[in-house]
């Protein structure tokens, strides 16, 4: 980040100032967290469900923040129980309505001062992977910054942007949502000259209702699209290419299978571990596993092209694309081989895994094994989306079935009803799982561990690599 003075930071940010202080001063960084803050940052106090920023202004500024952002009144505020003392005269406090706000307006109105190009993707499924494809490539032609984690809401997002150097030339975002609303605020921050859709399935239902309304919200990214911007979509998600032309929005469109789509292959051959597939006669291999990854590569060449990258140039970068942690990431772990996808869950994404585990499972023909989690924020159809997903499993030919919570018993029940020869063990508690992995896994097994992040199933990840890598 570029350096900003107190002054002209007010002005952004609209704020009124609680006491004078050094007009000269420049903020060099920004940061929402107390535990992290380094001489010269600007901290944002937010109240959050947890824990509230306001009560570590003193922790803050005995670490040398350069100013603090509030919404509450520093004389009302207390520290360690006690009335806040008298040391923050001549410190600079700004007081603004509403803290997280003032952090979109900063990271707009720095967007908008440096000139980035700016990438922003949302979708069900696969925005994370295809933003890092897309940066992979991008970054061997260009200064190009993205997130460092999944920062991609209302405080994530212009943390990113916030975080880019003032030189960077290209930022590939992401955009996340649960509520209606969400992605409109996102976009109209980051103000993307490319925005794209990777796919709208069943997900966040709690929040939206269907999948109709999933779609118009993930949409609502064109709402910010700079001067001349495009938005680009997946035209295999019949859902998502409706609603773009019931909309009436401009678009370009990606596709496994239309060849008249603007970005398209031709040749796809899928591996139990890599994938195949040609781009204006230049064939592309991408080293991770699925018919999903296959969508997400081609997503990022509709980014990547626009900012003149060949073919050539693009298949050569995607040789050396490492798999996202916790998002199909294959771990041999002695003679057992856990493809790790724990970070979340949505019916699609569940489908795609199990293709993923079988196809492997088959071709070396061993034993397929299924840690599966709850997935969560489906709303009232949470049963029936869980039976189906049962029936899926029984029709993959999953030898043996985990499941971590209630919702994912009822797949299990479902599996159990569909082919009465699937094995199945039902768990509650994590740590009785874990406990239990022992007695369940054989060597030479394959295991997709899957679900949604409320089960936190990256601990049984570290329980089966404690078991299995270690010397027993």
């Amino acid at each position: 980040m570029k350096e900003i003075s107190l002054t002209n930071l007010a002005r952004i940010i609209g704020a009124r100032v609680i006491d004078s202080f050094d007009t000269g001063q420049n903020i060099t960084s920004v940061s929402t967290d107390s535990r992290t803050v380094k001489p010269g940052d600007c901290f944002f106090a937010i109240s959050g469900p947890n824990f509230d920023g306001h009560d570590f202004l003193a922790d803050v500024f005995a670490k040398g923040a350069a100013c603090a952002v509030v919404s509450k009144d520093p004389s009302t505020l207390r520290y360690e129980g006690q009335a806040l003392p008298n040391q923050f005269s001549g410190k600079a406090i700004l007081k603004v309505s509403d803290t997280i706000k003032a952090l979109g307006d900063l990271a707009c109105w720095y967007r908008l001062d440096c000139k980035f190009k700016v990438v922003a993707i949302t979708g069900s499924a696969g925005k994370t992977t295809t933003r890092q494809i897309a940066h992979h490539v991008l970054s061997k032609r260009f200064r190009t910054h993205q997130p460092v984690n999944n920062f991609n809401n209302f405080i994530g997002l212009p943390l990113s942007i916030l975080a880019a150097p003032a030189d960077s030339q290209i930022l590939v975002l992401e955009l996340a949502t649960n509520h209606p609303g969400e992605i409109e605020y996102l976009t109209r921050i980051a103000s993307p000259d490319i925005a794209m859709v990777t796919n709208v399935y069943p997900a966040h239902l709690a929040g939206f209702g269907s999948v109709e309304k999933i779609a118009e919200e993930k949409l609502a990214i064109a709402k910010g699209l700079s001067f001349g911007g495009k938005l680009i979509i997946n035209a295999d998600c019949s859902t998502l290419l409706d609603s773009t032309r019931r909309l009436k929005l401009a678009f370009q469109k990606f596709s496994c299978f239309d060849e008249d789509a603007d970005y398209s292959i031709d040749n796809l051959i899928i591996g139990p571990l890599a994938s195949n597939f040609a781009i204006n006669k230049t064939i592309v291999e991408i080293p991770l596993p699925g018919r999903g990854n296959v969508e997400n590569a081609l997503a990022a060449w509709a980014i990547c092209s626009n900012f003149g990258i060949t073919a050539a140039q693009f298949a050569d970068a995607l040789k050396t694309i490492s798999p996202v942690s916790m998002r199909t990431e294959m771990l041999q772990l002695g003679a057992v081989t856990v493809i790790s996808d724990c970070y979340n869950a949505n019916p699609a994404s569940m489908k795609n895994a199990l293709d993923i585990l079988t196809n492997l499972a088959d071709s070396q023909k061993r034993r397929a094994v299924f840690i599966c989690g709850d997935m969560a924020e489906l709303g009232d159809a949470e049963q029936d989306l869980h039976r189906q997903l049962g029936e899926q499993i029984a029709n993959a030919g999953v030898n043996l079935l985990i499941t971590l919570g209630n919702l994912a018993a009822i797949a299990a029940d479902a599996a159990k009803t569909k082919r009465p020869d699937t094995q199945t063990r039902c768990f509650t508690d994590q740590t009785d799982l874990c406990n239990n992995l022992q007695l369940m896994i054989k060597d030479s097994d394959i295991i997709l561990v899957k679900g949604s992040r409320i089960n936190k199933l990256e601990l049984v990840v570290d329980k089966l690599k404690k078991l299995f890598s270690e010397p027993r």
